[in-house]
C-alpha cells in the first residue's frame, strides 16, 4: 500500500489518509439523502436513486483513487440534479428516462473530450492569475456553503421579489399550490441577514466553528474530523442531533426498486423516444450541451482551484500535462476518472456525477493520495447498510468544517495582483462571483468573459489563447441556450 500510493513521496501517512477519507465522506454524505429527494420529484423511485447514488459515487471515487492516485471524491452533483429535475423534466417536458439518456450522452461526450485532450488544452489555456482566482473562489464557495448550511443566514423576500414557485411564474393572488410549495425563486429583491442565534441549530454550528478553529490553530491532527464528532455529541443534549434510527433506507428496498431505473436510459421510454422525432432534436442537442458544459467546468474548476493550492498536482504534473502523451500525468488520469463516472451513474439511475468541491475538507485534513478516495469509496459502499446511522450527524456539525476549509483555500488570493485592475476585475468575477451565484461554472464563465473583454479593450487581444476565446464564446452561447430553454 505504501508503494502503490507513494505515501512517503506525497508526505503523508496511512492514518492521515484514512482520517481525510472519513472527513471527506461526512462532508459530502448529505448527497445520499438530498439526491433521492430531488430526483424522486420526477417520478423516479427514491430508494432506487439512493442506491444509484451510492454506486455512482463509489465507482467514480474508487477509480479516481486507484487510477489517478489523487484525494478527490465524486458523487451526483448538486445543481446538476436540480437542472435535471426542474429544467429538463419539469420545464422542458422530458420524461425522467429520457433525461437519464441525456445524462449518459453527456458522459460519453466527457469521455471523448478527455481522451482527445480537449480538456487538457482548456486547462493549459487558462492564465495563471485566473487559476489562482479559481482556487480562491473555491474557498469562497465552500465557505459560503458552510455559512448557509450552518443556519447563520436568513433571507427575506416580499411578494414583489418572488419570480416563480415550483418552477412556474408566481401569481400573488394564488394562495394554494398543488402538492405544496417545493421551490421558490426570488430575484434581486431578496435580502440576507444574520440570524439572532436563538435557534439551537445555528447555536450548535457556532459552537462547532469555535471548536474547529481552536483545533486548527493548535495544529491538532485530524482537527476537521474531530470537530465534526465533537459537535455531533454536543448536539445531543441541545436536541439538534437526532438519535432516532430509521430503517427506511434499507438495502433490500433499494435493490428491489433499482430494477426500475437500471438501464432505463436505454429503454423505450429513454433513448427509444428521445430520438423518435426530428423536431425534438435541436432541444435534445441544446440540453446535452448545457449538461456537458456545466459538468466539465465544475470539475475543471475544482481540480485547478484545489490542485495548485495544495500541491496535489505538482509542477512536474503540470509539465507532464502539457508535454506528455496518453495518461502521463495525475491530471490526465483524474480527468478520465471523472469523465466515466457520469455515464456509470446514468446507467444505474442518477444525474451527472462530478468531482465534489467538498473533497477540500479531506484535503484540508491532510489527504494527499488516492488512498483518501479509496476510503471514501468504501464508506459509500458501507453506507448502503449503515445509511440510517449516517443521518445521525447533523448538517450543523459539517458546516463549520466547510467554513474552515474554505478559509484555508482563500490563500490563493495572495498570488493575484489586486492593484492591477486588468487582473483584479476578472479575478473578482471568477472568485467572489463564484460563491455569490453559488455555481463554480458560472463564476469561471464570468471571469473568462471579463478577461477577454478587458484584454480586447486594452489592445492585448493577441495575448488571449485561441482556446480561451472558443471556451468564452461557448459560455456565452450556453447562457443564451439556458435563456431559451
Amino acid at each position: 500500500m505504501e508503494r502503490f500510493f507513494d505515501l512517503k513521496g506525497n508526505n503523508t501517512r496511512f492514518s492521515t489518509e484514512v482520517i481525510a477519507g472519513i472527513t471527506t465522506f461526512f462532508a459530502m454524505s448529505y448527497i445520499l439523502f438530498v439526491n433521492p429527494a430531488v430526483l424522486s420529484l420526477t417520478g423516479m423511485p427514491s430508494q432506487a436513486v439512493f442506491l444509484a447514488t451510492i454506486v455512482a459515487s463509489a465507482v467514480g471515487t474508487l477509480f479516481m483513487g486507484l487510477f489517478a492516485n489523487v484525494p478527490y471524491a465524486l458523487a451526483p452533483g448538486m445543481g446538476l440534479n436540480a437542472f435535471f429535475t426542474y429544467t429538463v423534466v419539469f420545464a422542458l417536458g422530458f420524461k425522467w428516462q429520457e433525461a437519464l439518456g441525456l445524462v449518459f450522452i453527456c458522459g460519453m461526450i466527457n469521455i471523448l473530450i478527455t481522451v482527445t485532450k480537449v480538456r487538457k488544452m482548456i486547462i493549459m489555456a487558462i492564465p495563471e492569475t485566473m487559476q489562482h482566482a479559481m482556487g480562491g473562489g473555491i474557498g469562497v464557495f465552500i465557505a459560503y456553503i458552510g455559512v448557509k448550511n450552518a443556519g447563520f443566514l436568513q433571507f427575506t423576500s416580499d411578494a414583489g421579489s418572488i419570480s416563480s414557485v415550483n418552477g412556474q411564474a408566481f401569481n400573488a393572488s394564488q394562495t394554494h399550490f398543488k402538492g405544496g410549495i417545493e421551490s421558490i425563486v426570488s430575484n434581486g429583491g431578496i435580502v440576507p441577514a444574520l440570524v439572532n442565534f436563538s435557534q439551537s441549530g445555528a447555536l450548535l454550528a457556532l459552537i462547532g466553528l469555535i471548536v474547529v478553529v481552536i483545533l486548527l490553530i493548535k495544529n491538532v491532527p485530524g482537527a476537521v474530523l474531530i470537530s465534526i464528532i465533537v459537535t455531533t455529541l454536543i448536539g445531543i443534549p441541545m436536541g439538534v442531533t437526532n438519535l432516532h434510527i430509521s430503517a427506511a433506507n434499507s438495502l433490500g428496498n433499494s435493490i428491489s426498486q433499482l430494477s426500475v431505473t437500471f438501464g432505463a436510459a436505454f429503454g423505450p421510454h429513454g433513448m427509444g423516444s428521445l430520438f423518435n422525432s426530428a423536431s425534438k432534436l435541436p432541444l435534445v442537442i441544446m440540453t446535452v450541451f448545457a449538461f456537458s458544459f456545466s459538468d466539465t467546468f465544475d470539475t475543471l474548476g475544482t481540480f485547478i482551484g484545489t490542485g495548485r493550492r495544495t500541491g496535489i498536482f505538482s509542477a512536474q504534473d503540470e509539465v507532464s500535462l502539457e508535454t506528455g502523451h496518453g495518461f502521463s500525468s495525475k491530471m490526465d488520469k483524474a480527468l478520465f476518472a471523472d469523465s466515466i463516472a457520469t455515464s456509470v451513474g446514468a446507467i444505474f439511475g442518477t444525474s451527472n456525477t462530478t468531482t465534489y468541491v467538498e473533497s477540500t475538507a479531506g484535503i484540508g485534513a491532510g489527504g494527499r493520495t488516492g488512498l483518501t478516495s479509496v476510503v471514501v469509496a468504501v464508506l459509500f459502499l458501507l453506507s448502503s447498510l449503515i445509511a440510517p446511522f449516517i443521518s445521525v450527524i447533523p448538517t450543523q456539525a459539517i458546516a463549520p468544517a466547510l467554513i474552515a476549509v474554505g478559509i484555508m483555500m482563500m490563500g490563493s488570493f495572495k498570488s493575484i495582483n489586486w492593484d492591477d485592475l486588468s487582473e483584479a476585475i476578472p479575478a473578482f468575477m471568477a472568485s467572489i462571483f463564484m460563491g455569490l451565484c453559488y455555481n463554480i461554472s458560472y463564476g469561471i464563465a464570468a471571469g473568462f468573459i471579463m478577461y477577454c473583454l478587458i484584454k480586447t479593450i486594452t489592445g492585448k487581444a493577441k495575448e488571449i489563447h485561441p482556446i480561451l476565446w472558443i471556451v468564452t464564446i461557448l459560455f456565452i452561447l450556453d447562457f443564451i441556450v439556458l435563456a431559451l430553454i
